[in-house]
C-alpha cells in the first residue's frame, strides 16, 4: 500500500486546516475540513475550488469542532462530497449548533452585502447555506473516545482525549499493509496540561508519521495567578465606571470564563455583579457541558447543589431584543459576547456601540490571529471598520494571557515527550509560520528528532511505498 498526505490547509497558518490522505490512489481520507479565517489572502481560499475531486474522497475524520477545522464542511458537501464524516459524540453535538450558526452568518452577511451594495459582486452568495449544513449533519458517524473504528480492511482508526475543548481528539490511524503495519498520529489542537475544565492531553508513545499543531509553539502562557490577574482587570475595568466587554469564543472560553467569575465573586476578589453571555452560541454549548459530564472535569465543582452554569449572577440572554437591551447599561455589568476574534456575530454589535465610550473596557481573553479585527484592536489600530463605519477605539483595551485552550511550547514539548521514539516523519502545522518554524526547531534540538517538515500550504509527501 503507497501512503500520500497532501496540505489543503493549515500549512505555515494557524487555520483552514485540511490533510487529504491517498492510499493506492483509490481511497481518499480527508483528515479535518477547515475554514479559513483571519487575513483576506488566506479567507479568499474559502471561495476557491479545491485541486481535488472533492466526489472522490472516501471519508472525513474531524479531530473537533471548531470552525477552523469543521467549517468548510458544509462547502464540501455542496461540492459534492457525500461520504461519512467521523468525530467524537460531543463533536458531533457542537457541530449542530456551530455549523447552523455558520451558516447563518454566511447568508446575513451576503444578505448585508447586498442591501449595502459593498461587494464587488453584483448579487453576493454565501459560501454555504442552511441547506448544505442540515446535509451535512446527515452525514456525521460519532463515536467515543477509545472505541475502534474500520474504514477498509487495510485501514481503521481511534481517537483519544485531546484536553482542546469538548470532544476535541488527537487520531491515531493504523494502516495494516500487506507486509508491514503502520501507525500515523494527527494531533489535532492539544490543550494545556492541569487546566480546571478538561483532561491533560493523552499521551502517545508511538508513530511512524506524526502531524503536531503549532499555534503557540513559541511561546510560553503563563497561568501563575492567572485569577489575580484576572480580577485585577475586572476591579480596575468597573473602577473606571463602564462595563467590560469580553470577546469569547463559544466553545471553551466562555464555559472557562463563567468559571473563574464564579470562582472571583466567591472568594470576594470581585463584587457580585451581573455577567451577561450574550451569545445563542455560547448558551447551547453550555448546556452540553451538562449534558457531556463525562467530557469534562466540572462536576466536582457545585455551588450549593447547583451547576456552576447556573451561579445567580450569570444571565443568559438568546434573543436579539434583550441584546440590544444591553446597550443601555453604562456601568456594573460584564457582557460576555461571540465570536472571541470579533470576526462576526454580536460582539460586533456591542463594539460597534462601546469601543467610542472611554470608560469601557474591551478585555480579550483569547488569541486573536493575524488580519482579524480583534487582533488589529489589539496592536492598536485607531478605529475599526464595522458595518461600514469607522468606529474610533477610545475604551480601553487589555488583554488577558493564560486562558488559552491551546498548549503552550512547554505543553507541546511535553506531550511530544511521551513518545519512545522518533517518527519516520514529523509535519509540523496548523500555526503561523514563525510559531510552526520554531516548534519544529526545538523538537530537532531538544528531542533529537530528525526529518521535521513544515510544509507549505498544497505540498505534498510520500509517507509510505509498498507497506
Amino acid at each position: 500500500m503507497n501512503v500520500k498526505i497532501k496540505f489543503l490547509g493549515g500549512a505555515r497558518t494557524v487555520t483552514g486546516s485540511k490533510y487529504l490522505l491517498e492510499f493506492d490512489n483509490d481511497y481518499e481520507v480527508l483528515v479535518d475540513c477547515g475554514l479559513f479565517q483571519g487575513l483576506k489572502q488566506y479567507r479568499l481560499r474559502n471561495w476557491d475550488p479545491l485541486p481535488i475531486d472533492v466526489s472522490k474522497i472516501d471519508a472525513i475524520i474531524l479531530t473537533h469542532a471548531h470552525i477552523d477545522h469543521s467549517g468548510y464542511l458544509p462547502r464540501i458537501v455542496k461540492d459534492g462530497f457525500r461520504g461519512p464524516v467521523y468525530c467524537t459524540t460531543a463533536t458531533a453535538a457542537l457541530l449542530d449548533i456551530m455549523l447552523r450558526d455558520a451558516a447563518k452568518l454566511q447568508e446575513e452577511e451576503a444578505a448585508f452585502a447586498r442591501k449595502k451594495g459593498y461587494s464587488k459582486h453584483e448579487h453576493p452568495q454565501p459560501l454555504f447555506n442552511t441547506e448544505d449544513t442540515l446535509a451535512t449533519l446527515e452525514l456525521l458517524k460519532s463515536t467515543d473516545y477509545g472505541s475502534i473504528t474500520q474504514l477498509n480492511p487495510h485501514i481503521s482508526f481511534g481517537f483519544f482525549d485531546a484536553g482542546h475543548i469538548l470532544g476535541s481528539a488527537i487520531l491515531r490511524m493504523n494502516l495494516k499493509g500487506e507486509q508491514q503495519e503502520k501507525t500515523m498520529i494527527f494531533s489535532g489542537d492539544l490543550g494545556r496540561y492541569d487546566q480546571p475544565l478538561l483532561s491533560d492531553p493523552t499521551t502517545m508513545h508511538q508513530a511512524d508519521i506524526l502531524v503536531v499543531e503549532s499555534t503557540y509553539g513559541n511561546r510560553l502562557n503563563d497561568n501563575n495567578g492567572i485569577e489575580n490577574t484576572f480580577a485585577s482587570y475586572i476591579n480596575q475595568g468597573l473602577e473606571r465606571g463602564g462595563c467590560i466587554i469580553i470577546p469569547s469564543f463559544a466553545v471553551g472560553r466562555t464555559q472557562l470564563l463563567l468559571y473563574f467569575f464564579m470562582r472571583l465573586m466567591e472568594k470576594g476578589q470581585i463584587p457580585k455583579i451581573p455577567v451577561y453571555v450574550d451569545s445563542p452560541m455560547a448558551i447551547s454549548t453550555t448546556a452540553l457541558y451538562k449534558k457531556f459530564a463525562e467530557y469534562h472535569k466540572l462536576s466536582p465543582y457545585e455551588l450549593n447543589g447547583a451547576s456552576v452554569f447556573d451561579y445567580p449572577m450569570f444571565h443568559y440572554y438568546k434573543t436579539q431584543e434583550s441584546s440590544i437591551n444591553l446597550n443601555n447599561i453604562k456601568k456594573n455589568a460584564i457582557i460576555i459576547s461571540a465570536s472571541g476574534m470579533c470576526t462576526g456575530g454580536r460582539i460586533l454589535h456591542h463594539l460597534y456601540n462601546r469601543l467610542k465610550r472611554r470608560n469601557d473596557t474591551l478585555l480579550f481573553a483569547g488569541y486573536q490571529a493575524e488580519g482579524t479585527r480583534g487582533r488589529r484592536i489589539l496592536d492598536g489600530e485607531s478605529t475599526s471598520r464595522i458595518f461600514g463605519h469607522d468606529v474610533p477605539v477610545k475604551c480601553h483595551v487589555e488583554y488577558l494571557d493564560g486562558l488559552s485552550a491551546h498548549g503552550d511550547k512547554d505543553d507541546l514539548m511535553k506531550w511530544l515527550s511521551g513518545f519512545s521514539e522518533a517518527p519516520k516523519l514529523t509535519f509540523v502545522t496548523h500555526g503561523e509560520e514563525s510559531s510552526s518554524k520554531a516548534l519544529a526547531e526545538s523538537i530537532r534540538s531538544q528531542m533529537r528528532w530528525s526529518n521535521v517538515f513544515v510544509p507549505e500550504y498544497l505540498e505534498s509527501f510520500e509517507l509510505f511505498r509498498r507497506i
